[in-house]
């Protein structure tokens, strides 16, 4: 497909061990919905079949029937496995410091 009437765009998936970006080129008028059915990852990746899943393009939540446009990267969000704010939370419970970059602090020298 060329032309005019073609929307090259990507769509991307990330796990911790591996990413995926699938380039496409859709007909003009093509949604973020017709971009994810269209990559088929639920093939590779099985855990998105028949799962309703957060999507966005360029890091901004949006629906599913969010027109695209040309260039466009389109994002399939996994769920956290714990919330950041409660993790925090327990860290500090635990008086636990934490550095700047993450990771605990080392213990201090004696």
């Amino acid at each position: 497909m060329a032309g005019a009437d073609v929307l090259p765009v990507e769509v991307v998936y990330a796990r911790p061990e591996v990413q995926v970006i699938v380039r496409l080129e859709l007909l003009a008028g093509a949604t973020v919905g017709d971009a994810v059915d269209a990559a088929r990852l639920e093939r590779r990746f099985p855990e998105l079949a028949g799962q309703t899943f957060d999507v966005g393009v360029f890091g901004k939540v949006c629906a599913r029937d969010t027109p695209l446009r040309a260039g466009d990267r389109v994002e399939i969000y996994r769920s956290l496995l714990a919330d950041p704010k409660a993790v925090r939370k327990q860290r500090a419970a635990e008086g636990k410091r934490v550095r700047k970059g993450g990771g605990a602090e080392p213990p201090a020298e004696v």
